[in-house]
């Protein structure tokens, strides 16, 4: 790919990216979600449809964008939550949707619907919390017990089907994939301890002095410790997108000085261009042509997203949950997509998945990002203060206040 290929592409990216939030805001009473906006506006511009740019001369950059959204989703995951009652029903509920996903995705092998057993068992258990997450902070979604069990759920549901890819679908075999991941944590645990160093005190003045100049001391380390997990998840045969999580994890045990104005700048280059330039990517990427010989392979996967990762969050929850809230949770556990572009992506390389199953499995994540949300945002407009659905009190906080509580 030339050069030029790849700026004309990323100019036309830019102007979709540019326009998701307008068209957003005129379309307000629809509570469109701008990550939809921004996959429809790749489906639009991509080669199967104008042909205006090629996914392919973007891809770096898309990659990149991948590694922040993850980075940001491991940032927001506490720790804490999974010795408390959230986590242990996020793993409960995970289980659950595992013991479904293999029985539903061996009926589909046995009566010949499917090839590749393992990804398409595996894509049923994600939940894309990356994706997720701008949706509920531009809704404040993210605080009180909804807050937390949402957290809880969508770490788990990214965590854990990237420990199972590793280990099951890695290139090298499952005792192999199993020793790079436990190196892979053992180095995350290591960066940990990095922020030791700053104790000294002309390191620690160096970095405050330069924190907000143009320097960006701090803003420069958090991304060369996004670079550095990824190149090692790379080189270990394991998934990026573990690397940029483990990241996002790290950071938040270590972020330096001024935490809230590192957020921001985190905010500012991921949401303002790279996060963006994935979904975009990945709309342009999407194999329309497949999906239109075969449109009834999405739709069933569609559909097994929300029966086999979202439904059991309708029984676990029950007493932790209004009826709404857990219809919501229901929908938003059902949202995946980056993890089912890798496992399509692992999928036909190897030969086990055919390239239309591929193409379905990824279809079914666009849509499930284009419709599970959008319902849970307008069950959420039906919430009405001391009854039966209704967020608590604190639920209505604003990210950046839950974000300002948990820091003092």
């Amino acid at each position: 790919m030339s050069l030029q290929e790849g700026l004309d592409t990323l100019l036309v990216v830019s102007l979709v990216a540019a326009l998701a939030p307008l068209v957003a805001g005129l379309l307000l009473r629809l509570r469109v979600a701008q990550v939809v906006l921004l996959i429809l506006g790749g489906i639009l511009v991509g080669p199967d449809v104008l042909g205006w740019g090629d996914p392919d001369s973007i891809e770096l950059i898309s990659n990149v964008g991948l590694g922040f959204l993850f980075l940001l989703a491991g940032y927001e995951l506490e720790l804490e939550l999974f010795r408390q009652r959230p986590g242990r029903l996020a793993i409960y509920g995970w289980l659950v949707t595992v013991g479904a996903a293999l029985t539903v995705t061996g009926v589909l092998a046995a009566t010949g619907f499917v090839k590749a057993f393992v990804p398409v068992a595996i894509g049923l258990t994600t939940t894309a919390l990356g994706t997720l997450l701008p949706i509920l902070r531009d809704n404040d979604m993210l605080g009180g017990r909804f807050g937390s069990c949402i957290l809880a759920a969508g770490a788990v549901g990214e965590f854990l089907p990237i420990v199972a890819i590793t280990i099951f679908l890695g290139a090298s075999g499952s005792f192999v994939g199993l020793l790079s991941l436990l190196a892979m944590g053992a180095l995350a645990g290591l960066f940990t301890i990095a922020p030791r160093l700053a104790r000294h005190p002309r390191l620690a003045r160096i970095l405050a002095e330069g924190e907000h100049a143009t320097s960006q001391t701090t803003l420069r380390w958090t991304v060369f410790l996004l670079f550095a997990l990824l190149v090692v998840a790379e080189d270990f045969g394991l998934d990026v997108v573990l690397g940029a999580f483990l990241a996002g994890v790290v950071l938040r045990r270590w972020a330096p000085l001024d935490v809230h104005a590192l957020e921001e700048k985190l905010d500012a280059i991921g949401y303002g261009f790279f996060i963006p330039v994935f979904f975009v990517s990945s709309g342009m990427s999407l194999d329309l042509d497949a999906i239109a010989e075969a449109p009834e392979r999405m739709l069933v996967f569609f559909l097994l997203l929300l029966v086999v990762r979202g439904l059991p969050a309708l029984v676990l929850y029950r007493q932790d949950l209004p009826f709404v809230q857990r219809l919501q949770m229901t929908l938003l556990t059902a949202t995946a997509l980056p993890l089912l572009v890798a496992l399509s992506q692992i999928g036909v390389s190897t030969g086990d998945m055919r390239p239309e199953n591929a193409a379905a499995l990824v279809g079914a994540g666009v849509l499930s990002v284009m419709v599970y949300p959008g319902l849970a945002l307008a069950l959420n407009r039906r919430v009405a203060p001391g009854r039966d659905g209704e967020p608590e009190p604190q639920a209505q906080s604003s990210a950046a206040e839950d974000r300002a509580e948990r820091t003092l």
